[in-house]
Formats: structure tokens, C-alpha cells, sequence
């Protein structure tokens, strides 16, 4: 009792210092939010590596004279497909004139057009507008200038007559993105806290209680969304805020499940609610702990990432999975000793028995669905496995016909008008036009670089637009227009081929950059990143289940199913992209991340039920151990994985095609690790290898030798099968979360800390 688990335990749940302890989390929470409001301001939001070539060329582009000015394009069309009329053309070039003077910029004042298409189809308004440092400030000018087309005569009258008018091009582009999140993250909010409420309320089946982890949990997210916030300012860093709030909702409803499902079953044992408390406190606190840091290890091998937005989620998804953990571990417990056992109406535990073991007998006799799934898996683990194996590989054939990398329109969730625009302009001008490929080259040999680009295959022009000292070297900034669509695979094609031809050329110090440049950098950026993240990930997992398990082959054999339900789950996830959002494409940073998640919580959810099995294989063997492990922790890794998968799924109310597919794939991956991989599979291989899997854990891998038999007191397989169908199956409803906490948790804990009442044989 004197451990300093024990004192802090009593700490958090005394009368007096559950007291002192929340309302010193209060002020600190307070003092947070005061000394941290105003970060998370805007920045920059580059998809390349710093280091690439597209970067550094748009650094010289930057220091151009005027770099500030672009031009976005006034898209003109007959919407039945009609040629413009020459009362259509006057018209637009009206329009032009009255665009100069109207979103108040006296760049403006050159606006050119329109320029007619071949097919006579379309026309192109070209507006010089001041972009800002962020797409949040262009999005205001462009927001402007949307205005005005809307409010302009000459406008109204063409919309009448039929003519779409289309505001697209490049600066369009980033702030339609700025604009789609506006509000968008109070929507993921909100959703996210509704699927929480509605799976905790089903999880402890009480009016009450779901309330009290959720405010805990949706403090946590406010301080988190502050915190990293700042950690970005502080270390520049990009990241999405959206999928953190997503993490700490999931990873919080986790925690707070696992510890109030122990002290669920503390009530059963002591009649003081504190004493209670302190008791699950103690047993869970390194286990939530230990699962924690099994993420945010994960997590952090981002660092190494070259990818700015993947190197920055890492980091601070990092920070506020830290603060998630912190918020259950130190913030709930005072709230539910404060609180009382009330809160668990109408369903409060009563004291029924004196002792752990006499609760664990009669739990293990009673009859459950988790028993009966493991008994008749592990009796034919062949069969199983070969099912499950053949469920694995039906997902996995989702990878057929799919590809990584999306173009500009097909990264919107919903179609934004930037994206409308460009789908008109690949119908009736060069693709290229909308986005074009820069180059920059010294000024001697700037001609020599137009002539050799302008002879390639897939360039309609290339032409020397403006010159400036740079650094005491003349740059001439030239400007290519390809026949390809800029995200196209031939459109990134052509920017590698026309790399290819302008360093060869002896002093030009050429660089091309620009749209699809950036994305061409940006895709091999994140190939790389995933063929140096994903090793690291392995490696870290394997450490974490060999250092928990202490049995190389299990832990080498719970990574592997990890790996291949994972990328299944990819699999799958790229299939129903295909059928839901109708892409037939994952965006590129979507592998890397979905990866990360699915293995570093399904190695979580792995150790919860192979720690479990090691423990039940001591005292019964391996089958049997597997049973009595899937027996105790199936509700509550099935009950873990739906909540995961819910707040995942909240991610497809972003705009973004990136977050719906990540949010897609995990989601779905999260279900099919906790319902099948752990119900079936494991159990199926676990039950064909036996004993040997602990090796070289000798009590295990001894056991039965001799005439040793498992424990009289445990339940032979078919006697708890006999149980279990006696019983009927029955359906989820959260009440098997109520007695497998007390034996799960611990068991993690034991093995972290080094304390295991095993071990000493093993």
C-alpha cells in the first residue's frame, strides 16, 4: 500500500485531495488556455520536402518583383455546350474591364481577355490579384472577386442567357481549400462527440455516467487543439487538427472505458467507492500508460518524415495523445470519486464478494459468447484460420486496379468551384493552361533553355516572361504550357522529362517548379517517407510485444497477422474509395498514415489479449490459455475497436478526399482487427502452434509434460462450449466490458513494470 502507485492512487480519490487535485487541474487548465490563446495562427502549407526542387525553385519564385501577383482565370461557358456568341464575347470583355476597377487591386486594372478557345466553346478571363502569405488571405481576395462577378450587370446578364461563369486557377485552388474548412472543424467536433456519447452511453448503459468521461475527454481536446497549436507556431510545423481531435476523442473514450470498467468491478469488492477507485486507479494507471506510449512511439518515428505535413502530425498528434492520457489518468478519477457510485444508475454494482479469486472463479464459469467464439475456434484451428486468411485476402484484392496519388479535382470531397472550373478548362484548352510548369535559369542561357523545352513532346509553349537579380546572378522566370492535365501520370511525366532536359544544359542551373512539379516531388516525398517510416514502426512494435511478452515467436506472429490485416484494411479501403467516393486513387499521404494507425493500435489491442494468454497458458496451456484470454477480453477489445472505429469515421465530415479515406480505411481496419483478427485468427494460430509459441518460456512450453493437467479449478473448453450454447448466443451490448477488466488490465501493468507472479518461472 505504500508503493507510490498506491499514494498517488489515494491521493487522486481521498475526500480531500480528489478536491485539491481537480481543482488544481482546473487553474492549470486555465492558466493554459489563457497564456496559449491566439497560437495556431494561419502558416504555410507546403506538400513537397523542403529539399526538393520544386521547393526551392518556388523560394526564387517568391523573390521576384511583384511575386505576390497572380492570376486567376474567369472560366466563361454556355452551359448546353453552345459556342460563345460574339454578343457573349463584348460582353465578357465588359466584364474584364469592370473586374479592374472592382476587387480594388491596381494590378486589376490589366485584366486581359477574353481569349477565345479553339471550338469557340469558352473563354478565359486572365485577373492579377495580390495572393496572401497563407490560402486563408488569398481566399478573401478570391472571395472578393467571386463577389463582384456575382453583383456585376454584365455578369448577371450572361448567367441569364446560360453562360457558367468559373473562377479557377492555381490561387483559386488553395483558397477554395482554406475555404472548405471554414467551420469544418466545429462540425468534426460535434459529430465526434455525438458517436462518443452515443457508444458510451450503449458501453456503461447508464443515462449518467457517459457524461463524466466525455467532459474530461472534450477538455482534453480543447487543451490539446491549444497546445499543439503552439508546439506548431513554436517548431513551425504543419499538421491537421482535425485528425488530432480524432485521436484524442478515440484514445480518451479508450482509456476512460478500460479504467471505469475496473472500477466497475472494484465496487463488486469493496463497499467504499473510493477505496474502490484507488484500486482500479492503481491496477490500470501503468496499463493506460503502456498503451499510450505504444501510439505515441509510433507516432513520433514521424520526425524522420520529409513530408512537412506528415513530419508535423506526428509530433503534435504525439502531444495530444500525452494530454489524453493525462486527462484519464489524473483529471477523471477525482471526478468519480467526487462523484459516487450513483453515477453508475440504474445499474450500481453492490458488493457480492470478498476476494479477486472468488470473483474470478465465478466469472470464468459463467457462460459468454467470447468462450464459445474461442472454443470452437481453437477446437478446429485449421478451418478458421483458413477462413480468416481467406477474408484477409478477398479485402487485400481491393488493391487491384487502384493507385496512389489524386489530381486537383479529385481532392475535394465535394466539388468546389476552382475544381468545376478546371474540368471546363481541360475540355476546351491545353490542360496545362490552368497550372503551369515554371522554370527558372541563369539569363544567359535562358534562351537556349525556351528553345530545347519548346521542341519536347507535351509542350504547347514556352516563352521568357520576366528577369531579376537574384543574389548578383540574373534568373529569367519562363513559363511552360503543357498538352497534359497537370496531375495527370503523362503530366508529371512531362515535368520529370523536361527536368531531365534542362539539366543538361551546361550553366543553366535550371529548376522547374510550379503545380504539378510540387505534386510530383510531393508523391515520391511520401514513397520515401513510407519506405523509412514503415520499418521503424515495425521495429518499434516488435520491441514493444517482445518486451511485454518475453516470447519472441508470439511477438514476432502478432506483428506479422498485424501487418497483413493492415494492409488489408488498405485494401479494402481502397475498394470502397472506389464505390462510396468513386476515386480510383488513394491520395499519396493516405498509406503512410493509415499504416501507422492501424498497426500501432492493433498491436495495442494484440498485447491487451496476448499478455492475457500468457498468463491463462501458465495455469492451463496454450489452447486452453487462449480460450480463457479470448473469454475475458473480447468485449472489451470489441467494445475499444467500435468506439476507434466511430470517431475515425467522423474524419469523412472534412472536405478533404485525404481525411475521408484515412478516416474510411482505419475505421473499417480498426473493426475487422478487433472481430476477426483477434476473435479468429490469432486464436487459430495460437491453437495450431500451442505451447511452442511461448517458447522460451518453459513453464509454458513444459506444460502437460508428465502427466501435469491444467488446473482442477479452470473450465475445460467443451464444458464452457456446453455453457455458452446452453446460454445462446446472444449480441454485444456492452455488459462483457463489466467483468474482463479486472484480469485485463493488470496483466499489461505486470508486464511493463517487470511485476508478474509468473515470471519467476518462466
Amino acid at each position: 500500500m505504500n508503493s507510490p502507485l498506491a499514494k498517488t492512487a489515494h491521493t487522486l480519490t481521498s475526500k480531500r485531495g480528489s478536491w485539491l487535485v481537480l481543482g488544481g487541474i482546473v487553474v492549470l487548465v486555465a492558466l493554459i488556455f489563457g497564456l496559449l490563446s491566439g497560437a495556431g495562427e494561419d502558416r504555410a502549407n507546403e506538400t513537397a520536402p523542403a529539399d526538393s526542387e520544386s521547393t526551392q525553385a518556388q523560394k526564387i519564385l517568391d523573390r521576384f518583383p511583384e511575386a505576390d501577383k497572380q492570376s486567376v482565370m474567369v472560366v466563361a461557358s454556355n452551359q448546353d455546350g453552345s459556342e460563345l456568341s460574339a454578343d457573349d464575347q463584348a460582353e465578357l470583355k465588359t466584364l474584364g474591364g469592370s473586374l479592374g476597377d472592382s476587387v480594388g487591386d491596381e494590378s486589376t486594372e490589366t485584366v486581359t481577355g477574353p481569349i477565345l478557345s479553339d471550338d469557340k466553346q469558352a473563354a478565359l478571363l486572365m485577373v492579377p490579384i495580390t495572393v496572401g502569405l497563407t490560402n486563408s488571405d488569398t481566399a478573401e481576395t478570391v472571395d472578393e472577386l467571386r463577389t463582384a462577378i456575382a453583383d456585376d450587370p454584365t455578369a448577371s446578364g450572361l448567367t441569364d442567357d446560360g453562360v457558367s461563369l468559373l473562377v479557377t486557377g492555381g490561387p483559386a485552388i488553395g483558397a477554395d481549400i482554406a475555404s472548405a474548412f471554414n467551420g469544418a472543424d466545429f462540425t468534426l467536433l460535434i459529430v465526434t462527440i455525438v458517436i462518443v456519447a452515443l457508444l458510451l452511453i450503449v458501453t456503461y448503459r447508464s443515462p449518467i455516467l457517459w457524461l463524466l468521461p466525455l467532459i474530461v475527454i472534450g477538455t482534453a481536446d480543447g487543451l490539446a487543439s491549444t497546445v499543439t497549436a503552439a508546439v506548431g507556431d513554436w517548431l513551425e510545423l504543419q499538421f491537421d487538427a482535425g485528425i488530432i481531435s480524432v485521436l484524442v476523442f478515440g484514445a480518451g473514450a479508450n482509456y476512460a472505458l478500460l479504467f471505469i470498467s475496473r472500477y466497475r468491478e472494484e465496487l463488486r469488492r469493496f463497499a467504499d467507492h473510493r477505496v474502490a477507485l484507488a484500486e482500479a486507479w492503481t491496477h490500470t494507471a501503468t496499463t493506460i500508460l503502456a498503451s499510450n506510449l505504444t501510439v505515441v512511439l509510433s507516432l513520433l518515428s514521424l520526425v524522420f518524415a520529409i513530408i512537412p505535413g506528415t513530419r508535423g502530425l506526428g509530433i503534435t498528434a504525439a502531444v495530444g495523445l500525452l494530454i489524453s492520457a493525462a486527462a484519464v489518468l489524473f483529471a477523471l478519477p477525482p471526478v468519480l470519486a467526487i462523484c459516487g457510485k450513483k453515477m453508475f444508475w440504474p445499474f450500481i454494482p453492490t458488493l457480492e464478494r470478498s476476494s479477486e479469486e472468488e470473483l474470478t472463479l465465478a466469472e470464468a464459469a459463467k457462460p459468454s459468447i467470447w468462450r464459445t467464439i474461442a472454443t470452437r475456434v481453437v477446437r478446429r484451428p485449421g478451418l478458421h484460420l483458413g477462413a480468416g486468411i481467406v477474408i484477409l485476402g478477398v479485402m487485400a484484392t481491393g488493391f487491384i486496379g487502384a493507385s496512389i496519388g489524386l489530381d486537383q479535382t479529385e481532392k475535394f470531397r465535394v466539388q468546389s468551384e476552382s475544381a468545376q472550373g478546371l474540368d471546363v478548362l481541360a475540355d476546351h484548352f491545353p490542360p496545362g493552361e490552368s497550372q503551369p510548369i515554371w522554370i527558372l535559369a541563369d539569363t544567359d542561357h535562358a534562351d537556349d533553355v525556351v528553345d530545347s523545352v519548346s521542341d519536347m513532346n507535351g509542350v504547347v509553349r514556352a516563352s521568357a516572361i520576366e528577369d531579376t537579380n537574384i543574389d548578383g546572378t540574373s534568373v529569367t522566370k519562363i513559363m511552360v504550357t503543357g498538352v497534359y492535365e497537370p496531375d495527370s501520370a503523362k503530366g508529371l511525366d512531362l515535368v520529370a522529362d523536361i527536368r531531365s532536359d534542362v539539366h543538361a544544359i551546361d550553366g543553366a542551373n535550371a529548376q522547374v517548379g510550379g503545380a504539378a512539379a510540387t505534386e510530383l516531388d510531393a508523391r515520391d516525398g511520401n514513397q520515401t517517407d513510407f519506405f523509412t517510416i514503415v520499418p521503424m514502426i515495425l521495429a518499434i512494435s516488435f520491441i514493444i510485444l517482445l518486451g511485454i511478452l518475453r516470447a519472441p515467436i508470439a511477438a514476432f506472429t502478432l506483428l506479422l497477422v498485424n501487418v497483413v490485416s493492415s494492409a488489408a484494411a488498405i485494401g479494402l479501403g481502397a475498394f470502397l474509395s472506389r464505390t462510396i467516393f468513386g476515386q480510383s486513387a488513394l491520395d499519396a499521404q493516405v498509406p503512410i498514415l493509415a499504416f501507422l494507425f492501424l498497426v500501432a493500435l492493433g498491436i495495442d489491442y494484440s498485447i491487451f489479449l496476448a499478455h492475457r494468454a500468457k498468463k491463462e497458458a501458465v495455469l492451463h496451456g496454450g489452447r486452453q490459455g487462449m480460450i480463457e484470454a479470448v473469454a475475458h477480453t473480447g468485449g472489451v477489445i470489441t467494445s475499444a475497436g467500435i468506439v476507434l472505429a466511430g470517431v475515425f469515421a467522423a474524419l469523412g465530415m472534412l472536405p478533404l478526399m485525404v481525411l475521408g479515406q484515412l478516416g474510411l480505411i482505419v475505421g473499417v481496419g480498426v473493426l475487422v482487427d478487433t472481430i476477426i483478427v483477434r476473435t479468429v485468427i490469432v486464436p487459430s494460430i495460437f491453437g495450431l502452434v500451442g505451447n511452442r509459441i511461448w517458447w522460451p518460456n518453459t513453464s509454458i512450453t513444459h506444460f502437460g509434460r508428465g502427466g501435469a493437467a491444467a488446473d482442477a479449478g479452470s473450465v475445460s473448453a467443451e464444458q464452457a462450449g456446453d455453457a455458452g450454447r446452453a446460454a445462446g448466443a446472444g449480441e454485444f451490448d456492452g455488459s462483457a466490458v463489466d467483468s474482463e477488466p479486472t484480469h485485463l488490465l493488470a496483466e499489461k501493468e505486470h508486464a511493463i513494470s517487470g511485476f508478474d507472479s509468473h515470471h519467476g518461472r518462466h
